[in-house]
């Protein structure tokens, strides 16, 4: 199979490529709402393609910061932005750990629960754009 060099099928390949994700999606909301429908929140979240529906935009995500990276149009000081973002993060895993010790029915290890799941979804997406900058700065100095 011969690479593709027409920059136009290149295009038309990729605006092919987005048209089935989006109808893949759509097919996917669609089997998790008729299994939310007929059994609840528990019977979607049992059903395989709840994993897989995560897992995509998870992924769709990450990708999509890797393109607003790249696409910044002023150079960012990389520390200075990872130290605002883990400051807002902490603030955010703070208040909501404070929130939900007061609240009845929850105790230390609760809110102590929640707060570091807050911390492991918080830095992940922090340290790889960060990652993504310190590389972005390497590759402009060079």
């Amino acid at each position: 199979m011969k690479k593709i060099k027409d920059e136009r099928l290149i295009m038309r390949n990729l605006q092919n490529i987005k048209t089935v994700y989006i109808v893949q999606t759509i097919g996917i909301l669609g089997i998790l709402g008729h299994s939310f429908l007929q059994g609840g929140a528990d019977e979607m979240r049992a059903n395989p393609l709840w994993l897989l529906f995560m897992l995509t935009t998870i992924l769709s995500a990450y990708l999509s910061m890797r393109v607003s990276v790249e696409n910044e149009q002023s150079v960012q000081n990389p520390a200075r932005s990872f130290r605002i973002s883990l400051l807002v993060l902490m603030t955010i895993i703070i208040i909501v750990s404070t929130l939900t010790l007061l609240t009845p029915g929850f105790e230390l290890p609760d809110a102590l629960l929640i707060g570091s799941i807050l911390l492991i979804c918080g830095i992940i997406p922090i340290y790889y754009i960060y990652r993504l900058r310190v590389k972005e700065q390497e590759d402009m100095e060079e």
